[in-house]
């Protein structure tokens, strides 16, 4: 069983002054972020994921490390090799729609999440992006998600993070 809520609570205030930059340069920051303190590489790319709290109704905004996969973006709900699913996941899955920025774009979209095959093929793509996911998810049971993002129009609204 994999107790890993020091390091997430220890990653935080990094999540959100990401958001932050991000948001508030449109995407002209925080769009490519060096994850290399945590295995990754220096040039990594992330969106942000926008939920809504299913059980705040909350408008909540989340920086995700994403690896394009043709015209679409994968995502991993690891929580860094928790045996429970990150909170953004859980609002993901009570939602039809999936709406996310990347640099300075918005877009509402469809989701699902990769089995079987696709699982296989997607999963090997993302480890080799980010090498570190496989490493969480050797340290719990549970089958890490793979959240396939279909983008089905591109929105303009503005999204501002939580003061």
């Amino acid at each position: 069983m994999a107790d890993v809520s020091r390091f997430i609570s220890a990653l935080k205030p990094m999540f959100a002054a990401h958001l932050e930059s991000y948001l508030s340069t449109n995407g002209e920051e925080g769009y490519l972020f060096d994850a290399s303190a945590n295995g990754g590489s220096k040039i990594t790319t992330c969106l942000i994921l926008k939920t809504i709290g299913r059980k705040s109704g909350r408008t909540l905004l989340v920086p995700l490390i994403y690896s394009a996969w043709g015209d679409e973006y994968i995502i991993v709900a690891s929580k860094g090799g928790s045996d429970e699913h990150p909170a953004w996941f859980s609002n993901l899955t009570a939602q039809p729609d999936a709406y996310f920025q990347v640099r300075n774009k918005k877009f509402r979209a469809s989701w699902r999440i990769a089995e079987g095959t696709e699982r296989a093929r997607t999963w090997d793509y993302v480890t080799q992006y980010f090498p570190p996911y496989a490493q969480y998810q050797a340290s719990t049971e549970r089958e890490i998600p793979v959240v396939i993002l279909t983008p089905v129009e591109q929105i303009d609204e503005v999204w501002t993070a939580p003061s």
